[in-house]
């Protein structure tokens, strides 16, 4: 059988276009190579989404939540009860492996379980999968981790939190909270502006009154079992003694999946990917992107309230 559509990536905006092939009557099927939802699964326990519950929903298929910004177990709850009530075919824990394009635009596509046969293939994978590396010397240390999900096993510990975003500093705060010692290296100056607004002045407030450490315009120069090196703004070296490393510098797209499909970048630099913004679909015919891929290296600029849209744009071109 020859699907209409093979949707690849199982998260909110995988699953608003697999809603909507359904809704138009079209053959197709999601493949994850996680679990359902696997970027928000991987999100910290304790974390609660910056937009409110309705900005968040897909299909217009009501998110009730306890508070107005839900919360990872919430959304979990809410997405997972989308593709049970609706039935949505999808496969999870299956990674794409290749995907071929014969001469009839046919997409063959393999993954670690089977292989498909679609006319056109959705894209929607989003960018959590691939941590921005720090490059140095002693990254790969089993105490260097580029994900957080609980504070408690950070206790009593010394923490060197790299980054000034989101992440960064909801884990610095936490962490610092079960009693951990917590030193920030930030590349920047400042805390990012786009933190949520009402942690960013805690997190101010937290390094005025030393209570954590932070290191601004810093780079890591190295890291070894027990301890780390930076240069400050003063083309200082500094040793800091530490357990653990967090290095929550952000997040980026698979571009190496995009170019081996033959996607090209209508901007080099921020590697955004080529697309019509009426149709989303790529320099590849029948090949289409949806969600946050869609920024290339601005990982900031799609979300899944602004692109929910693009599951319906899809689809009408399909049809």
């Amino acid at each position: 059988m020859i699907l209409d559509v093979l949707i690849i990536g199982g998260g909110p905006i995988g699953i608003a276009c697999a809603l909507e092939a359904q809704k138009k009557g079209l053959s197709y099927l999601v493949v994850e190579k996680g679990t359902l939802v696997n970027s928000l699964y991987n999100y910290p326990n304790n974390m609660t989404f910056f937009s409110t519950s309705e900005k968040l929903e897909i299909d217009g298929i009501p998110f009730i939540s306890k508070n107005p910004k839900p919360t990872k177990q919430e959304a979990l709850e809410y997405y997972r009860r989308i593709v049970t009530s609706n039935q949505l075919k999808i496969h999870l824990f299956e990674k794409v492996k290749e995907v071929h394009i014969n001469s009839e635009g046919i997409k063959r596509v393999t993954t670690s379980k089977a292989s498909y046969e679609a006319k056109h293939l959705v894209i929607s994978t989003g960018f959590y999968d691939k941590p921005n590396l720090l490059n140095v010397p002693g990254e790969d240390l089993p105490k260097v981790n580029h994900y957080y999900n609980d504070p408690h096993y950070f206790a009593l510990q010394k923490v060197v939190v790299v980054g000034a975003s989101n992440s960064a500093v909801d884990a610095a705060l936490e962490i610092w909270r079960k009693g951990a010692e917590v030193t920030m290296i930030v590349r920047g100056n400042e805390i990012g502006q786009r933190v949520k607004y009402w942690v960013r002045p805690d997190m101010i407030n937290r390094i005025e009154e030393g209570s954590i450490k932070a290191y601004f315009n810093s780079e890591i120069q190295e890291i070894t079992k027990n301890e780390l090196v930076f240069c400050d703004a003063n083309n200082e070296i500094h040793t800091l003694e530490n357990d653990y490393v967090l290095a929550l510098t952000g997040y980026q797209p698979n571009f190496e999946f995009l170019e081996e499909l033959g996607i090209k970048y209508s901007d080099e630099e921020k590697k955004i990917p080529t697309y019509n913004p009426q149709t989303m679909e790529t320099n590849v015919e029948g090949v289409y992107l949806a969600g946050v891929i869609c920024g290339g290296m601005e990982t900031h600029k799609w979300f899944i309230e602004n692109s929910r849209i693009h599951a319906k744009m899809i689809m009408e071109d399909l049809i």
